[in-house]
């Protein structure tokens, strides 16, 4: 199967071929859909452009499907074409062009979102069948307000959509627990790149389910997904302390994610922060109420120019007294070695805590940085060389702040499925470090140019000094690349890409794979 599909891989030596020229006229023939195309300026409105911000392509159409028939309808009229590839986009907040198809077909996935909401029960448990375009705050908002219920695992920002992130991995403070938001699925249907609408899960058509969890929609287009539910909690209590020394920090946090289920928080997650009063960087973002003060002289004289925070929330019920309460987080907080004085909490309902960065995203749409480039950069990074990259990236080349939050917590390979097609360091304990870089509306172009260089340079840095890594959200330009992101699960990858997608026409912006002629 590899030597059958090498011709398509893309090299530095070769770009992909160009599908300029193509006409959407004699497209448009083959596309027998029920829902809408859109194409010239409406199209380029739509699906030219992503969250990141630094690509900008024409598509040849945007389809706006009614349901699965009309997503393979798509995918078989660019099977009958010389070039036409097809991406799935969902709500465009990929970073480097991923969900992007220059001169091709994308399918909004949007106009999909309320395909499916049924919630069921089996002896494992409850869970509800939704749409792959539905919003995971969507998802959240019906559960709890109509039955009590929610997924078990989340990612910070719930303004993405459901196959989105299951064609990722879908990480967040909640997954050192039940795993990724791949490890909470147990049903898709799914549009493969050969144009078959395929129900598939762990024992019907195992190897397209996990090909597709964590495939970078190499494989296909999830359309749904049958997600596990729990009971909700109602109420939770967000807590945030501050260490000056990155072992004590990782220490205590490889700790928490360590214990059992019920001896623990249930969300953990950290940061890395500049210790000064940068109202971007630095101690303001730290306390988690307007009437908080972050007090530096808590800090010992010996603290270094950067910080780091450890991120907590316990769950509980209205039934649940706040002493009960107070003993459990007591219990756990009293293990760690954190500075006194500053510890900051809060309490909220469930619901706003989990859609707590809805209001981070409402002030950067008011302030204008939502709209600017958004060179994000997103790894997991073993235990081993946590630390060696602590002392480069966030004590030197990272010191001064990235204009973003700069996010680092450790997670537990075991609550991964090895068989998905996500690919992981080495070792149980492994770190995801984010660095979200928001541009000020009246930068440069320069200095978007700079921060992607210095991405670049962090990766370069790991390559050259060999820290066990992985690009979370991966890009990359060419074939060896690519090769040394999935290591020996490369042939697995080529193998899949192979069965489900054998001209290689989906998710052309991945630059995995150039589309068979």
């Amino acid at each position: 199967m590899i030597a059958y599909i090498e011709p398509y891989f893309l090299d530095n030596d070769a770009e992909a071929a160009s599908v300029t020229g193509q006409s959407f006229d004699g497209v448009s023939e083959s596309l027998d859909i029920q829902g809408e195309i859109l194409c010239g300026g409406a199209a380029a409105d739509i699906a030219g452009k992503d969250f990141g911000g630094m690509n900008c392509v024409k598509p040849l159409a945007v389809v706006r499907p009614v349901g699965p028939e009309d997503i393979a309808g798509a995918v078989r009229a660019a099977l009958r074409s010389d070039k036409l590839t097809v991406a799935a986009r969902g709500n465009g907040h990929s970073i480097n062009g991923q969900a992007m198809a220059e001169g091709g077909l994308v399918v909004d996935m949007r106009s999909t979102a309320e395909n499916h909401f049924e919630v069921g029960f089996l002896p494992g448990g409850a869970f509800v069948d939704v749409s792959g375009g539905e919003l995971w705050e969507n998802v959240l908002k019906r559960c709890v307000s109509e039955y009590g219920l929610a997924p078990r695992s989340w990612t910070d920002y719930l303004g993405l959509t459901v196959g989105g992130t299951l064609s990722n991995a879908g990480v967040g403070g909640q997954a050192f627990r039940y795993g990724p938001q791949t490890s909470n699925v147990t049903e898709l249907d799914v549009v493969t790149g050969n144009g078959d609408v395929v129900t598939c899960s762990e024992m019907e058509n195992s190897e397209l389910f996990f090909s597709v969890l964590g495939g970078l929609g190499q494989f296909g287009i999830i359309t749904r997904a049958r997600v596990l539910l729990q009971p909700a909690p109602d109420m939770v209590r967000w807590i945030r302390i501050v260490y000056t020394e990155f072992d004590e920090f990782t220490r205590d946090a490889e700790w928490l994610v360590s214990q059992k289920d019920e001896s623990s928080f249930d969300y953990v997650e950290g940061f890395v922060f500049v210790n000064g009063d940068d109202p971007v960087n630095g101690w303001p973002i730290v306390p988690l109420h307007p009437d908080h003060d972050f007090d530096p002289t808590q800090l010992p004289q010996s603290s270094g120019s950067v910080l780091y925070c450890l991120e907590l929330a316990l769950h509980y019920r209205d039934s649940d007294s706040n002493s009960t309460v107070d003993k459990r987080v007591e219990r756990l907080i009293g293990r760690l070695r954190f500075v006194e004085g500053l510890r900051f909490e809060v309490e909220l309902p469930y619901v706003d805590f989990l859609l707590r960065v809805k209001r981070a995203e409402e002030i950067a749409k008011v302030n204008g940085t939502w709209e600017t480039p958004h060179p994000w950069l997103n790894l997991f990074v073993s235990k081993r060389d946590i630390g060696e990259f602590d002392r480069t990236v966030f004590k030197e080349l990272a010191k001064n702040g990235v204009g973003g939050p700069m996010l680092v917590y450790p997670l537990l390979r075991s609550r991964w499925n090895d068989r998905t097609s996500v690919v992981l360091p080495e070792g149980e304990i492994f770190y995801i470090v984010a660095l979200l870089r928001f541009v000020p509306t009246c930068a440069k172009p320069s200095s978007v140019e700079k921060m992607v260089a210095q991405n670049q340079e962090i990766v370069q840095w790991c390559v050259r000094k060999g820290i066990d890594f992985k690009l979370y959200f991966p890009h990359y330009k060419s074939r060896e690349e690519w090769i040394r992101h999935f290591g020996n699960r490369w042939s697995r990858f080529v193998d899949r890409k192979t069965m489900y997608d054998s001209m290689a026409i989906l998710s052309p912006g991945q630059k995995i794979f150039n589309r068979a002629p």
